[in-house]
């Protein structure tokens, strides 16, 4: 058996899943409502406010997406209860960000700004105090699209090792380089 596949998902109060005769998984809460297709040699059953995801044999496609199907309930459950949140900063002189509804607006030190329009799913807020680097924090109730959006915001301007300079998560270490030495004898 799959170690992640077997365990059971416990449902939290206010949240409700549902799964109909497509195999197709509601998840609804406080936060919002997710859907998932399950594939079908995998079942998920809802008893007692806990939610169990099996398999019918070890063929090897089967069983590996027996974990991805139980992780990706996990995260559905999650995030309508308690919701998803990032934080990233940016590094820079001159980098900024404002959020206009959906909007994002980045000034990453390129000759024209970047504009982002951001799904109605996520909510952003921008904050920028003096002496301070400008912060993007966003937050979700789906895992899988949060993910995805920060990984786009990161792109526009990845950390360099030199200076540090660019986009990252709140906490991120980036692995710094020694410039060049100094001119030669």
């Amino acid at each position: 058996m799959s170690r992640i596949g077997k365990l059971p998902i416990s449902i939290p109060t206010g949240v409700s899943v549902t799964v109909d005769a497509n195999n197709t998984v509601t998840v609804k809460g406080p936060k919002g409502e997710l859907k998932q297709t399950v594939n079908s040699p995998i079942t998920v059953e809802v008893k007692d406010d806990t939610v169990f995801v099996t398999r019918p044999n070890d063929d090897k496609e089967i069983r590996s997406q027996h974990g991805l199907f139980r992780s990706l309930i996990h995260n559905m459950v999650v995030g309508v209860s308690e919701g998803y949140h990032k934080e990233m900063e940016l590094v820079g002189v001159g980098y900024r960000a404002q959020n206009n509804g959906q909007i994002l607006d980045l000034a990453l030190g390129y000759t024209h700004n970047i504009y982002l329009m951001l799904p109605m799913e996520i909510k952003v807020e921008t904050k920028s105090e003096r002496n301070k680097n400008p912060m993007i924090i966003l937050e979700s109730c789906d895992k899988q699209l949060i993910g995805q959006v920060c990984a786009k915001i990161r792109s526009f301007r990845k950390p360099e090792p030199y200076k540090g300079k660019g986009v990252r998560f709140v906490g991120e270490d980036v692995r710094r380089k020694a410039g060049k030495s100094a001119g030669k004898k």
